[in-house]
């Protein structure tokens, strides 16, 4: 059965067709490390979880990128309150950001690019709008011209006027025109920045995203994704510039989740009515949040309420319990196979029947709240038939078979096969990992570059990459495939 799925930019649920057969392209907008993530911040990457494990159920090869904006105007201003450089903050926040999404049962995604390791690629794409009439240089800035991207305007829904009167409007009284954005902003004294043609500075935000998805990905890939205030106005420059740079569609499915309210307004830190993950998680286990989100559908907001949190808790727990008395049921039982008998073929048979209901839903572009009421339709078939007792022979056989439809259908939400102790294991990780670094450093300092070289090559057997940089050695995971 078909895959159908809302694409913002045509405003209709669209068949899905790959880009390339078997395979899956996805490019979703990270945080920016500055602090640590709120529920808001989570609802993206759980998701885009969730979306990623069905593509990888239906059979696709899945290739997912997320990015960090590790240089911007808010981790320069907590770095300037900290005493510390801009890159500490954004190091410490990204191992927070892990350590949150682990304990949510968020997979790892293949690469997490980050933009100061992304300068040159930013440099050259910049360099090539500047040349080809879509950007221009005012002192040591560089902007993009909207006016000469004739589309501007189509992911939104809204005309250059419409989105003029309505957009925070970067202040330069000498750009053309008053939507134009920054590619390449002139360095501020105090601030990072590297040397570039127009002087020295740093990326704008909006490039960055364009350069690390065209790099990984290639032109025309299959999803872009990432919250709706989104839509305007980064997705809509990205697109501009991708398109006025490469020639061709940049993304071909724009998929974007709705907000997480809370007390009527949109959950953000400058309004200040957060709850961080990790508030959360310190009263409730990662999987209830989990439930909790994927009980309402992608698009539709959230109003999140934490006295709901112990409901979504027992919600969780009902899963969770029937998956412990399937493995003890079934623990040193003999299947007999094949289920011969009327009782068990009409069970095999309603097995059948919540697969194709569960699959109906998640198909319905990712409907996970009506999955979720399948799932646990399957959980009281299972548990009604758990209750007759006798589990031995052919019964073993066709329990067995419910207990793995259950297990990988709760494994498409995240909801089952379920390790203890995400959030802890993560910390440990990081912590081992610090401790590592710090002792490889002592070895560099008693000039033992053989032991130091001997650690790092390990760990990058092990998938660690270190980075040492002036500001001191960083590790990060290697990306997969």
């Amino acid at each position: 059965m078909a895959i159908y799925v809302y694409n913002t930019l045509t405003r209709r649920k669209e068949e899905f067709k790959p880009r390339e057969p078997g395979k899956v392209s996805i490019y979703v907008c990270g945080v920016t490390p500055y602090n640590f993530c709120h529920v808001g911040n989570a609802r993206p990457y759980l998701v885009w979880d969730v979306i990623r494990r069905y593509f990888a159920y239906k059979g696709y090869s899945v290739r997912y990128i997320q990015n960090f904006t590790d240089v911007d105007d808010k981790i320069i201003n907590k770095a300037k309150e900290e005493g510390v450089s801009a890159l500490a903050v954004a190091d410490r926040y990204i191992k927070e950001y892990f350590a949150d999404m682990d304990a949510l049962g968020i997979q790892r995604a293949d690469v997490y690019p980050r933009v100061t390791d992304h300068i040159p690629d930013i440099i050259r794409v910049v360099e090539a709008l500047v040349k080809s009439g879509h950007a221009y240089v005012l002192g040591g800035d560089v902007y993009y011209s909207v006016e000469s991207f004739p589309e501007y305007g189509k992911l939104s829904g809204r005309s250059l006027d419409e989105l003029k009167a309505g957009a925070r409007i970067e202040v330069n009284e000498e750009k053309r025109h008053p939507m134009d954005f920054a590619l390449w902003k002139a360095a501020k004294e105090g601030e990072p920045a590297w040397d570039s043609p127009w002087g020295p500075g740093r990326p704008g935000w909006h490039i960055e995203c364009s350069v690390m998805a065209l790099k990984y990905l290639g032109e025309g890939f299959d999803f872009h994704g990432g919250g709706s205030d989104l839509i305007f106005p980064h997705h809509e420059n990205e697109i501009a510039q991708s398109e006025a740079y490469a020639g061709t569609a940049f993304a071909r499915y724009w998929v974007h989740n709705g907000f997480v309210n809370m007390g009527g307004e949109k959950m953000a830190k400058s309004v200040g009515n957060v709850v961080r993950v990790r508030d959360i998680l310190a009263e409730f286990p990662g999987a209830a949040l989990r439930y909790y989100m994927l009980s309402t559908h992608y698009r539709s907001p959230i109003d999140f309420r934490l006295e709901d949190m112990p409901a979504a808790q027992r919600g969780w727990e009902r899963l969770k319990l029937l998956e412990e008395n399937l493995a003890r049921a079934l623990d040193g039982r003999e299947a007999a196979a094949p289920a011969e008998s009327s009782e068990a073929q009409a069970f095999l048979a309603r097995l059948e029947g919540f697969k194709n209901s569960f699959e109906a839903a998640m198909d319905d572009d990712f409907n996970t709240a009506q999955a979720l009421a399948v799932l646990f339709e399957l959980a009281r078939e299972l548990n009604a038939y758990l209750a007759q007792g006798g589990i031995n022979g052919e019964r073993a056989y066709v329990l067995s078979q419910g207990r793995d439809l259950f297990l990988k259908l709760g494994g498409v939400l995240g909801l089952t096969g379920i390790k203890e102790g995400g959030r802890e294991n993560a910390e440990l990780i990081d912590g081992l990992l610090d401790l590592v670094v710090e002792l490889r450093q002592e070895a560099r300092k008693r000039k033992d570059f053989a032991a130091a070289d001997r650690v790092r090559d390990r760990l990058a057997e092990l998938g660690v990459i270190l980075e040492d940089t002036p500001q001191g050695t960083r590790w990060r995971f290697a990306p997969r495939g």
